[in-house]
This record gives C-alpha cells, sequence and structure tokens, in this order.
C-alpha cells in the first residue's frame, strides 16, 4: 500500500490535470487554442518526463475532444463539407509527414517569426470589425476553385501543425474566414474536423514511437471532451460575435506565449 501523502499527490495531480483538460476542452472547442492550457499543465505536473511524451499525450486526450465537438457542431449548424472533406485529408496526411520532419529540421526560424505572423493575423482581425461576423455576401466559387483552396490549406497547416503547432486551430478559423467567406461560428466549425485529422496524424506517430502515457492520457479525454461538448453549446449560445471576441483574446495568448518561447 502506498503512504497516504503520496497517494494525496497523485490525486491532486490528476485532478489538476483534469480540470486543465476541461477547460482546453472548451476553449479549443470554440475558437482552438487548448493547447496553450494543456500542454503547461502536463509539464508541470511532470517536468521530468520527455517532452514528446506529453505532446503525445496531449495528443491523445485533445483528439477525442476536437471529434466530440465536431459532430456536436455538425448536429446543430450545416457544415460546408464541400471545404471540410478535403482539407481534413490532406492535414491528415501532411500533419504526419510534418510530425517526422521535425527530427530533420528543428523549427528554430519558425518558432521565431511565430508571434509576428500571429500578431499580424490579430490586428487584420481587430482592424476590421465586420470579419466573420456574417457569411452571407461573398463571392460566388467554383466547386473545383473551393476544393483546391481547401486541399491547400488542410495540407500547409496540416504540415505546420504536426511539425510545430501552437495556433493551428486559430490559423484555420483566420484563413476559412478570409477565403471562404465563412463567418467565425461556421469556420470554428469546419475547424474542427480538419483538427481531429491533424490529432490524428499526430498521435499515429507518437503513438508508434511510444511517446504517450495511454492511461493518463485516456483519462484527460474524458475531461476534455466534458469540455467540448459545453465549448460548442456555449459557441453557439454565444455566436459569431462572441465567437471573434474569444478568437482575439486565445490569439493574443498565444502571442505572448509564443514571443516568450522564442526570445
Amino acid at each position: 500500500m502506498r503512504p497516504a501523502p503520496v497517494l494525496d499527490i497523485l490525486f491532486s495531480d490528476y485532478l489538476l490535470l483534469g480540470l486543465a483538460a476541461i477547460l482546453a476542452g472548451l476553449v479549443d472547442a470554440v475558437v482552438g487554442g487548448g493547447g496553450l492550457i494543456q500542454v503547461p499543465a502536463l509539464f508541470s505536473v511532470f517536468p521530468q518526463s520527455a517532452p514528446a511524451t506529453l505532446f503525445g499525450t496531449n495528443k491523445l486526450a485533445s483528439v477525442w475532444g476536437t471529434t466530440f465537438a465536431a459532430r456536436s457542431y455538425a448536429m446543430r449548424i450545416r457544415l460546408d463539407w464541400g471545404i471540410a472533406i478535403p482539407a481534413a485529408l490532406a492535414a491528415l496526411v501532411f500533419a504526419f509527414l510534418g510530425a517526422r520532419a521535425v527530427s530533420a529540421f528543428p523549427p528554430d526560424l519558425l518558432r521565431k517569426a511565430l508571434p509576428f505572423i500571429l500578431l499580424a493575423v490579430a490586428a487584420y482581425v481587430f482592424k476590421r470589425k465586420d470579419f466573420g461576423i456574417s457569411a452571407d455576401a461573398h463571392p460566388e466559387m467554383t466547386v473545383r476553385r473551393k476544393r483546391v483552396l481547401a486541399l491547400l490549406i488542410g495540407s500547409t497547416i496540416g504540415f505546420y501543425d504536426g511539425f510545430f503547432g501552437p495556433g493551428t486551430g486559430s490559423f484555420l478559423i483566420f484563413l476559412f474566414v478570409r477565403v471562404f467567406y465563412l463567418d467565425f461560428l461556421q469556420a470554428s466549425a469546419v475547424a474542427k474536423v480538419v483538427n481531429v485529422a491533424c490529432n490524428l496524424a499526430a498521435l499515429a506517430w507518437f503513438g508508434a514511437a511510444g511517446y504517450v502515457i495511454w492511461q493518463l492520457g485516456l483519462l484527460m479525454a474524458v475531461c476534455n471532451i466534458g469540455g467540448a461538448l459545453v465549448g460548442t453549446r456555449l459557441a453557439m449560445w454565444g455566436g459569431t460575435g462572441f465567437v471573434r471576441k474569444l478568437f482575439l483574446v486565445v490569439v493574443g495568448l498565444l502571442i505572448i506565449k509564443t514571443g516568450i518561447s522564442a526570445f
């Protein structure tokens, strides 16, 4: 039998990770960026563990929450599957390639450039007050052009997610609004489908390499699902205006976090 203090510490650590997974699932379901919460929590509880193991465990928890969020959105709003499916298939392939590329090309240059890229995204969205608020008026786009653009976005952001990762959900939402003229709520819903593919690809690589704590990841997955279900309902209740505001908050936090990490 373990001493009581050890059990207390173990319970408090798991409680912290469970709460972090709930909050991460909620935020991620609305605008992405759940990794801002979940990954630091894992590193704080297991500071001696290999980073790859913690990232793999994070992916195991995240993929379930993202899947349930995508399903919840699909039941409540009309998803543009003509965008979602090509982008998700491209992301599935290129996220796996991105994860494999990390060992050959360390993302040091990208780490320093990322805060400035995110700052440009935030400035653009903040300046254009009507950006992503309505999807009613936009130019017609042929099915072929839509499919090609979706494949391009899915492959680019998918590779980025496997190679580096921070801000993947935010980049997807921004691009879906900018390129396809979706509103923020629709863009967030489509982004969840693509995120599922990214997480599956990364999890396949981490799992095959033995970089996953399966029991912990599954426990956090249950909490992540709960947060994701609450997050989708919150997004539906708040509408595009709420999603836009939370998007700017999350991107702002990403700018701070990536800036500190880079410099």
